[in-house]
């Protein structure tokens, strides 16, 4: 009886999710606490067990990262970055596609992929209405580079997070296993892009002289406050190398670099400042924590591991193509981070029955990550831009998304697929 009810609370938990009628960190929370009032009326989940199921590494990280892109933010440092790619650019659409996306991906790497796209993306419209061109490319475009570039680091993307805490992978070990599949990944997605938006791409009269108007330093408000929080952020990076070596968590970093660039940079309205933080999104997976814990509590993640470990014994590699393909499409249809929240104790229960986990692990952070592409729900940043494509003169519809994501999507899982089939060997080791 509470393996099914357990299971009945999160599935229904993940259709309203899917389904957007009601806000889904309002489905999560009422989801966690029906999963802790059941569990404690059949004795099988307590509050302090749901209490412990809540990762705080994987919180803590997020927390410190977030503080330090609203400081950011507020120096107009985004701004600053993709006016220059519209200057550098010329006014030709490809070339401000290639440099907008690039320039995304890059910083999705280090900050992740929801607040990069959320700070770049409003200011893709102005260049376009500017240039008198269609802003959907850049918009999608954008979005499908950061997911797809995302994948390659720690903090690029939150199923990442997530993983690396759960696993646990240090930031070197995405570097030397994930950034490689990723880059190559990322190549081929860019002229996939490049092709499937061939038509609208074409080049646009007088758009090199309108592009001259536009000044860089005219958005960055506070050119000190962003040295200082490019020289904290840079100490962050470098700190994040060393983690593992220093034997200090990824979240202690982040919260302390967040700490010294208040403590540097002092921004007049603080309370302003922490209003900014997506709240919503901690709560959000705060929730999805408690409700995994009671699945797990009630034995669901147990049973779907004795299943798994019969393809394991056999067929490893099988095994791992197959979990990056059925993360991938369960994250198109559901969201990347509700489906890595749900499998990562199912890896760590197989792990618990001696089997070699650290391939499933990269096989996950694949699938999340590119599986995230398909459609608009498959991550948050496909619905970041989707919601401002709203407030242009053609919004992004379901229908033209999953011309490109999935496209996009096959090709990125294909590639991860081939790779992970190639090296088999090097997924399963840490870097250390």
């Amino acid at each position: 009886m509470a393996q099914i009810t357990s299971v009945l609370i999160f599935i229904v938990a993940l259709v309203l999710i899917f389904s957007e009628k009601i806000q889904r960190s309002i489905v999560a929370t009422v989801g966690a606490a029906l999963m802790v009032g059941v569990g404690i009326l059949f004795g099988f989940y307590s509050e302090e067990e749901a209490i412990a199921a809540i990762d705080f590494e994987t919180l803590g990280l997020l927390l410190g990262m977030m503080l330090m892109v609203v400081l950011l933010q507020q120096t107009g440092f985004f701004e600053y970055l993709a006016i220059m790619a519209g200057r550098l650019s010329r006014g030709k659409p490809i070339r401000l596609f290639i440099l907008l996306g690039t320039t995304t991906t890059v910083l999705s790497m280090v900050l992740d992929n929801v607040t990069t796209v959320v700070l770049i993306a409003p200011v893709t419209i102005l260049i376009c209405e500017l240039l008198n061109i269609s802003p959907i490319p850049m918009l999608i475009g954008e979005a499908l580079l950061s997911n797809t570039g995302g994948a390659g680091t720690l903090v690029g993307d939150p199923p990442n997070i997530l993983i690396g805490a759960a696993a646990p992978f240090t930031f070197n070990d995405f570097l030397l296993h994930s950034l490689p599949v990723v880059i190559v990944a990322w190549l081929l997605v860019l002229l996939l892009l490049l092709w499937l938006f061939r038509n609208d791409l074409k080049p646009i009269p007088g758009a090199a002289e309108r592009v001259k108007k536009l000044d860089p330093a005219k958005a960055l408000n506070e050119p000190q406050s962003a040295r200082r929080l490019l020289i904290v952020l840079g100490v962050a990076v470098a700190f994040f190398f060393l983690h593992n070596t220093l034997h200090i968590s990824p979240a202690f970093i982040a919260l302390a670099a967040a700490g010294a660039a208040l403590l540097w940079v002092r921004p007049d309205d603080v309370p302003k400042t922490f209003e900014k933080i997506e709240w919503v999104v901690l709560i959000f997976f705060s929730a999805l924590f408690v409700m995994v814990g009671g699945l797990e509590a009630a034995g669901v993640m147990e049973q779907l591991s004795h299943l798994l470990i019969q393809v394991s014994d056999s067929h490893p590699i099988l095994l791992g193509v197959g979990m990056l393909w059925t993360v991938a499409v369960l994250s198109a249809l559901v969201d990347n981070i509700p489906i890595t929240i749900a499998l990562i104790p199912v890896i760590k229960n197989l792990g618990l029955e001696g089997i070699d986990v650290t391939p499933l692990w990269w096989a996950l952070v694949f699938g999340a990550g590119f599986g995230g592409n398909g459609t608009i729900i498959g991550s948050t940043a496909n619905i970041v831009v989707v919601s401002l494509s709203e407030k242009t003169r053609t919004p992004i519809t379901s229908a033209l998304w999953n011309k490109r994501g999935l496209p996009v999507m096959i090709l990125a899982c294909v590639v991860a697929s081939l790779l992970y089939t190639i090296f088999f060997p090097w997924f399963t080791e840490h870097a250390r």
